[in-house]
């Protein structure tokens, strides 16, 4: 069941989805050549506890998982994408970073997703980076009144389709609000004028992942870190979004 929010419900998303910001684009400041994944890990617990925020990955158990997940934030390198556990590797030259926070603050839930290029950047993961951040700006722009979610999904996919990277559709956006996971899914393809009518007070979380080579993925032996099939690079950009009357707005934008 979709969950419409009230003008002033989406505010208090909006102060969660400031947070979130925030705390991403510390991540994105201390990710350097020689740091640990295990202190990015400290640094979100540390910032999460300081503001009394509640962490929507601690004890997460979903179908898909194996057993709780034990940290604060989804940390995935090189070839690995979605749901990376945080472990004991330091970061080097050239490393494609993506980080992934959802919390909440008085029982409102917001979910951002960034990835970082570590230290001198390839041209080539330069380009697959953009091609996520792109195709977010496609999707956000898609959502609003009137149209559906199938309109969402088809401006990622044409985005991924321009840049010739293929998409996978097991793993996407969906709703947000009182938790982390609520109706609808957000499929990164699709087809344009299907799937739920986009009315003022929706509130959803919009995140394109793609991988240089492939759309189909494997599952570390951590039963958690999900990665490329064939090995090529990953990136995911994602914002928590509201549908409102004057069209969507972003709830997590960074400065």
């Amino acid at each position: 069941m979709v969950e419409l929010k009230s003008p002033a419900e989406i505010e208090r998303m909006r102060v969660t989805g400031r947070f979130v910001a925030d705390v991403l684009a510390g991540v994105h400041a201390k990710a350097a050549v020689g740091v640990n994944l295990l202190e990015l890990e400290m640094y979100v617990r540390e910032r999460i506890r300081e503001r009394g925020a509640v962490s929507c990955y601690w004890d997460y158990a979903p179908s898909f998982g194996r057993g709780p997940f034990r940290n604060t934030v989804c940390l995935a390198v090189n070839d690995a994408v979605l749901h990376g556990l945080p472990h004991d590797y330091v970061l080097c030259d050239g490393d494609v970073l993506t980080a992934d926070l959802a919390v909440s603050i008085d029982g409102w839930a917001a979910d951002s997703a960034v990835t970082t290029i570590v230290g001198a950047p390839d041209p080539a993961d330069q380009r697959l980076v953009q091609a996520t951040e792109e195709a977010l700006a496609a999707g956000i722009a898609a959502a609003r009144p009137g149209n559906h979610i199938g309109d969402i999904s088809a401006a990622i996919a044409a985005v991924a389709h321009d840049y010739g990277y293929p998409v996978n559709t097991e793993f996407g956006g969906h709703g947000i609000g009182r938790t982390m996971h609520e109706d609808p899914h957000v499929a990164n393809a699709g087809r344009a004028g299907r799937g739920f009518r986009l009315r003022p007070g929706l509130t959803v979380a919009i995140e394109p992942w793609f991988a240089a080579g492939t759309a189909k993925v494997v599952t570390d032996a951590d039963g958690w870190t999900i990665r490329s099939a064939d090995g090529s690079r990953c990136a995911h950009s994602e914002h928590t979004i509201a549908v409102t009357a004057d069209g969507p707005s972003i709830l997590t934008l960074r400065d």
